[in-house]
């Protein structure tokens, strides 16, 4: 029997996976391989009998939950494999019959028609880094929750600060706060601790950060972004994290598109509909940008606290983060003075951040031999 070439889709869970072999040709046979329990014998086990039919294989599954465990595995015993993106997977839309198989034997067609879009796929180290950033992340959730509900349970009570919040004066009025009940001193007391720890995770996530940073071999990045105002470490390391190699992108408007910043339209014929942004990729991201384009609101300027933090960076980093200031300061200004609501400026002062973020980064590469976190 003559051996051809084949492409496998797997629709991973975390105790099986449902496995579709699709034929080479154009109309070859696509047929269900069963399912096999998601542990790394059975899979080295299925990878054998499927090189004993066919020639050349490539694998397809979708990003999800379990990781890239099941990836680095096939890509480690020498086989070719595609984690896919899940948002951007063709579906038909009279298709209303979903299970493990049909998921499975979909993957195989698309894959074979070329029709799938890969994620890019970090290394053990890089993947590590963006679990620490995700962490500290979620930390500032946290802490902001936690924010919200003391002023609440406050309001509830006819009490009001009247002025800005958790300044050191509003942690003073905070810790002289009474009630004549003790279940309600005892309730805002709980409160009050719940944010106080928030805080200490938050801040000592902040701390590994720091010590850890120099030993990433994207070091170089996340301090030449922090010449830009507005991208602190925090922000930095999150970009860095997230989006990985900044090379993947050919130009701006790719990583534009990437985080969802691009117009998006719904035109037919003579009808043209643009609409808003397209909100696509790494929501925290999007924020985090958002964030850091109200600073370009201020005129430009190199105060003392910006440099005073800046890294020590190439000349050619700094002439570029002046020409951000410049350049998006006039851009916000422009766009309030036309009528637009802050927001959508804003919204476009992030856009073009990201450009002068691609552009640092062309001018940075990382350390050699600093592979380890």
């Amino acid at each position: 029997m003559e051996r051809m070439a084949a492409y496998v889709g797997l629709d991973v869970h975390k105790d099986i996976i449902a496995i579709a072999v699709a034929e080479a040709e154009r109309n070859g046979e696509i047929r269900s391989w069963g399912t096999i329990t998601n542990t790394p014998s059975a899979v080295d086990k299925m990878l054998q009998k499927l090189r004993s039919r066919y020639t050349d294989l490539e694998f397809a599954h979708e990003a999800g939950p379990t990781g890239y465990g099941l990836y680095r595995r096939l890509v480690a015993k020498g086989a070719k494999c595609t984690v896919v993106a899940p948002s951007m997977t063709p579906k038909k839309p009279g298709d209303r019959i979903k299970n493990d198989t049909r998921d499975a034997a979909m993957l195989a067609r698309l894959l074979r028609a070329g029709e799938l879009t890969a994620v890019w796929v970090p290394d053990e180290v890089h993947e590590a880094m963006r679990d620490l950033a995700r962490a500290r992340q979620t930390s500032s959730y946290d802490v902001r929750k936690a924010r919200q509900r003391i002023p609440s349970f406050l309001l509830r009570h006819g009490r009001s600060f009247g002025a800005k919040s958790w300044t050191y004066r509003h942690r003073v009025w905070l810790s002289d706060q009474s009630f004549d009940h003790a279940a309600q001193q005892i309730a805002f007391q709980s409160y009050l601790n719940a944010h106080e720890q928030a805080e200490s995770r938050r801040k000592e996530l902040d701390e590994q950060i720091a010590e850890l940073i120099p030993h990433w071999s994207l070091a170089p990045i996340v301090e030449a972004l922090q010449a830009l105002k507005g991208v602190g470490l925090i922000v930095a390391v999150a970009l860095v994290a997230e989006i990985g190699d900044f090379m993947r992108f050919a130009n701006p408007r790719q990583l534009m598109a990437y985080l969802g910043l691009v117009p998006g339209e719904r035109s037919s014929g003579k009808s043209i509909r643009p609409g808003g942004i397209t909100k696509s990729g790494n929501i925290t991201l999007r924020s985090l940008l958002f964030e850091a384009a109200w600073c370009y609101r201020n005129r430009p300027k190199v105060g003392q606290w910006c440099w005073t933090r800046m890294p020590e960076t190439q000349q050619i980093i700094k002439d570029i983060a002046w020409r951000a200031q410049v350049r998006l300061h006039g851009r916000y200004q422009k766009l309030v003075a036309k009528g637009k609501r802050s927001q959508i400026a804003v919204t476009a002062v992030a856009r073009e951040l990201l450009g002068f973020i691609w552009a640092v980064c062309q001018h940075v590469q990382p350390l050699e031999g600093r592979s380890q976190a």
